[in-house]
């Protein structure tokens, strides 16, 4: 079992057949009653096969340079996370601030009606600066590198947090919005850079997974940010400057960790076309000189792209072939952010005290929606690739819109029915529970699996900017939103729900234990158009015929190279 799962290690299964695990999970009369001892290891070795087939991830790749390179790039969606969700538990703190300054400066009260516009100002401008920067990660990727323009962006981060953290010392709200604007810019180059650079260092059995490692640290930053929020650390009046200029840590920390991780080995091969640079960083990745495998899998990826090698944003959209999975990443993204999940990351404490509860209550439950979406993202990881993208992105878009209902229905009857208003908690609850399933981390890791090297940066940038602009008509209108509908406040994010779990199933290929060039051929063939099982089936047939037109055949059965789903019961 331990060769079986080390990197590099090329153990067939016919070896494994006639290995004493074969021996010990084979059912055998005389070893019944002569070997307890036999009989324990065989029950250890079972349970222990068991686990790793419900836990559906196969570890084999997973070496610690690999894992030290993942954390060191989701810094980056840790710093997004904590600054969305930063700006929530001291809302009261920030908009005093704003009432003094307006006054020592007018010499008159702020109308309520204009402070809630100007802390709308200042939860929204994050947004306006992350369409900014999720536009401009394209760019920053092919110029400097996906490792590179990561780097770099760390200087905005701690320009941002510096502004955020020099606020009250200042005296001006507008040093407030100029911070929250360049944090912005910031975390909107890390959406678009890290899930690309995660998406192109993590091996085929193992994307999936990682891929949700992005969700997982925006899960993070949140929860930090609503547990350093309260006020008995630092949800204070003198403390949410420092609360905002902690926003330095994961910059500062990104830029001692990263430097020592190697650059995307397919920007290396198949955009600067240094293979041999290509080839050392596959090496400390995969923590093994075997890494033709890889190699020849980007090489694939490279001619079936040529066509497409300098593909601009322009090009991109104009393209038949790629406007399908373009088109289904930009729903993908909007799936997120109209789901209505902002409106409970933004406002989840005046939300939970508009449905009765106290305000220290209010907290409390802000910072338990924070902590069930780590533990569910965490849940998620390895059912990615064993359910598959499509499937958990359908559950999870359901559920949400189940809860969405229970939601509208406890604030219609809050006032007539006391416990009415625990209901609305638990509902909230559940809704973030399956957006962590799905919509949560989906979006991001499929958008870079849809487009081969050349289109990807492009894809990326329009992905994410639509990502972002979603996230500011949603942070800006949701107060409007509020007042105009009252208790029905959920009911137009469960329409929304409802029509993109529609289009998730009619037209949202499957992705799982697929290479990029095989899902581009899913593409090539219909584009997407077709239901997935059909598009699966061409893929696999399509892949046969290019492996039979490029190969020579196996020598024999036991050496044939498996695609697709194949290669998850080849590895266990």
């Amino acid at each position: 079992l331990h060769l079986a799962y080390t990197p590099g290690c090329k153990i067939q299964k016919s070896s494994i057949r006639n290995s004493r695990l074969n021996h010990l999970c084979s059912s055998h009369p005389s070893d019944k009653n002569d070997h307890p001892s036999h009989q324990q290891e065989q029950r250890n070795l079972l349970y222990y096969w068991w686990m790793l087939e419900m836990a559906g991830l196969s570890i084999k790749g997973l070496t610690f340079f690999l894992t030290y390179a993942i954390f060191a790039a989701v810094l980056g969606m840790l710093q997004f996370g904590y600054n969305t969700g930063v700006i929530n538990a001291p809302e009261v703190n920030i908009e005093n601030f704003m009432k003094d300054v307006y006054k020592d400066r007018y010499g008159e009260d702020i109308s309520e009606e204009f402070i809630q516009q100007l802390y709308s100002v200042a939860v929204s401008i994050f947004a306006i600066g992350g369409m900014l920067g999720g536009f401009s990660g394209g760019w920053m990727a092919n110029r400097f590198g996906r490792k590179g323009g990561l780097l770099l962006n760390n200087v905005l981060g701690i320009a941002g947090a510096c502004l955020m953290g020099f606020t009250k010392m200042s005296h001006s709200y507008e040093i407030l919005f100029l911070g929250r604007f360049i944090i912005g810019v910031n975390c909107g180059l890390n959406t678009s850079l890290v899930p690309m650079y995660i998406s192109e260092i993590a091996p085929l059995n193992l994307r999936g997974g990682l891929g949700t490692v992005n969700q997982l640290a925006v899960t993070v930053g949140l929860l930090l940010s609503q547990v350093l929020g309260i006020e008995q650390i630092l949800g204070t009046n003198d403390g949410w400057p420092v609360l905002l200029g902690l926003a330095i840590c994961p910059a500062l920390l990104q830029l001692i960790l990263l430097p020592i991780c190697p650059e995307s080995p397919r920007y290396l091969l198949i955009t600067k076309q240094w293979e041999e640079e290509a080839r050392k960083a596959l090496r400390r990745l995969r923590a093994s000189n075997q890494v033709e495998e890889d190699i020849e899998e980007m090489r694939a990826e490279e001619r079936a792209q040529q066509s497409e090698s300098s593909i601009s944003t322009i090009e991109l959209i104009c393209s038949p072939t790629l406007r399908a999975p373009l088109i289904i990443g930009i729903v993908m993204q909007l799936s997120q952010q109209f789901s209505g999940i902002n409106a409970v990351f933004y406002y989840s404490t005046s939300l939970f005290m508009s449905s009765g509860l106290t305000e220290e209550s209010a907290k409390f439950a802000t910072i338990g929606i924070g902590a069930i979406m780590v533990v569910m993202t965490l849940v998620s990881i390895p059912l990615m690739d064993r359910t598959g993208r499509r499937t958990l992105h359908l559950y999870g878009l359901g559920g949400m819109f189940i809860f969405s209902i229970f939601i509208t229905i406890s604030f219609l009857i809050k006032e007539m029915i006391d416990w009415m208003s625990y209901l609305s908690v638990v509902s909230t609850l559940a809704f973030v529970v399956f957006f962590a399933v799905g919509p949560g981390s989906i979006p991001w890791m499929i958008t870079a699996e849809l487009f081969s090297q050349g289109p990807r940066p492009s894809a990326m940038a329009i992905a994410v900017l639509v990502n972002w602009m979603a996230n500011f008509v949603v942070g800006i209108g949701f107060p409007s939103l509020k007042t105009a509908l009252e208790n029905y406040t959920f009911l137009p994010f469960s329409v929304f729900l409802a029509i993109f779990w529609i289009f998730t199933y009619k037209k949202v290929p499957e992705t799982k234990n697929k290479t990029f060039e095989e899902i581009l051929a899913l593409f090539r063939h219909g584009n997407g158009s077709e239901d997935t099982e059909s598009r699966d089936t061409v893929d696999s047939n399509t892949i046969a015929m290019n492996n039979s037109n490029n190969s020579s055949p196996p020598e024999s059965s036991t050496n044939v190279k498996p695609t697709g789903g194949e290669k998850y019961d080849e590895r266990l």
